[in-house]
């Protein structure tokens, strides 16, 4: 009686194990890092000031109001806007930056202005033009162009960063946030204020 049983135990046996020999550990999670500051830096093309502007929320959703620096620009001109994000509530402080240069197909940029201080770029509806792009040619926006108008005017000037966005949608690449989907990373809320004097 119990030699027929013998073959089927070891057959049984086999099975429970092979499946648990050939599973591998799940992919560890990308944690969300956090950005409680994010910086800007506008430099003019040829001569002028560099300007810094800074959205800084060390506390985090819930804390105290964010701390926004009003950013003072120059009428009628060209600037190189790069972006920075830290996490200064870390010691040392982490720079975010670089996880999301490494990470370039996984993230893109929005800039939302309003009061009129930065003009539309050429055959766009948005105020800047991105300067950087993925392996895939496709938009990130650590760094854009931006032209202020003729006139002097204040206005406000919103950066949005989105994880995994649908580059390929309509209106993505050139900035337009409607069709992007994707998770919020950041958002400078309330947003910058910008003076063109």
């Amino acid at each position: 009686m119990n030699k027929p049983l013998k073959p089927l135990l070891w057959l049984l046996l086999a099975v429970f194990t092979l499946p648990a020999c050939n599973t591998e550990d799940p992919e560890p999670e990308n944690d969300e890092e956090l950005i409680t500051t994010v910086k800007l830096t506008f430099t003019p093309t040829g001569s002028g000031q560099t300007v810094t502007g800074t959205w800084q929320d060390t506390d985090g959703v819930g804390g105290s109001a964010p701390l926004v620096s009003k950013i003072n620009l120059a009428r009628n001109t060209t600037y190189t806007v790069r972006t920075e994000l830290l996490n200064e509530s870390a010691s040392p402080v982490q720079n975010i930056t670089q996880e999301v240069e490494s990470e370039k197909e996984d993230h893109q940029f929005f800039y939302q202005a309003s009061g009129g201080v930065f003009t539309t770029a050429t055959g766009s509806t948005q105020p800047f033009t991105y300067k950087d792009t993925d392996k895939n040619g496709r938009p990130v926006g650590l760094s854009v162009e931006m032209k202020t108008g003729n006139s002097a005017g204040n206005g406000t000037l919103k950066v949005i960063l989105r994880h995994q966005p649908k580059k390929d949608a309509a209106g993505v690449a050139a900035g337009d946030i409607t069709n992007a989907g994707g998770e919020t990373d950041a958002e400078t809320t309330p947003p910058f204020e910008v003076a063109v004097q």
